[in-house]
């Protein structure tokens, strides 16, 4: 009987990414996370923390190196294949939050799930669940995005990240504007919600009180010695 090979949600090798040849260039000898690995990523202003969520999310692809996603070849697809693979498995929260500011609630958190070719019943439980657990009061689901405060959009980009289920969840900076009793909360139904399906989390944040959550910590600093967790 063979044995199937694992294969890890994450695996970079040798990746290196510039703007410019002879620039600032990011360099990641290695990086590899297990399926449901919760990983957490600090750094200084400039260290490169976006330019990582970007690769991994496959909004840019790496000048040299190889970096896999789902046991896709990111450093190998083209564009549009990217962005079918983001739509299906990668829920995404970046510091714009990038809500859609006419649309309600409701519907900026079920548009992620369109992209993806779902729809239905479920999918508008699932997401009136997550806006509850998160303590986004009903009142505003059918409130315009821009009528919310940061805080509250941030709840909003957070449940649209997890609508679907996704493999991996990445996450920049999603706590900035949230008190610490709401930050929190915040952060146990979030990674409730990623063990519950298994996902691989990659969470990017300033405050060092949100180390705690996390078993697996990179700094950007110390990129060069490289992240093995499986």
């Amino acid at each position: 009987m063979t044995t199937k090979l694992k294969i890890p949600a994450i695996e970079l090798k040798e990746v290196i990414f510039w703007y410019k040849p002879n620039g600032w260039q990011l360099q990641i000898p290695a990086l590899t996370l297990d399926h449901g690995q919760h990983l957490f990523i600090r750094g200084a202003s400039g260290s490169g923390k976006t330019t990582l969520l970007n690769l991994l999310a496959g909004i840019t692809q790496p000048n040299q190196g190889e970096l896999w996603v789902q046991g896709q070849p990111l450093h190998q697809l083209r564009a549009a294949k990217r962005d079918k693979l983001r739509a299906a498995q990668i829920g995404v929260v970046f510091q714009q939050l990038n809500l859609i500011p006419y649309l309600s609630v409701l519907d900026n958190i079920l548009l992620r799930a369109s992209f993806a070719g779902k729809t239905g019943t479920a999918l508008q439980q699932r997401a009136t669940a997550l806006l509850e657990a998160l303590g986004l009061a009903a009142s505003l689901w059918q409130q315009p995005a821009s009528a919310l405060s940061v805080g509250q959009q941030q709840r909003v980009a957070i449940a649209r990240a997890l609508l679907t289920e996704p493999a991996l969840l990445i996450a920049d900076e999603p706590t900035s504007a949230l008190d610490a009793d709401n930050r929190d909360a915040f952060m146990r139904v979030l990674l409730a919600e990623a063990d519950k399906c298994g996902t691989t989390v990659i969470f990017v944040s300033h405050d060092q009180q949100l180390k705690s959550y996390f078993k697996v910590e990179l700094q950007m600093a110390n990129l060069a010695q490289g992240v093995v967790a499986c």
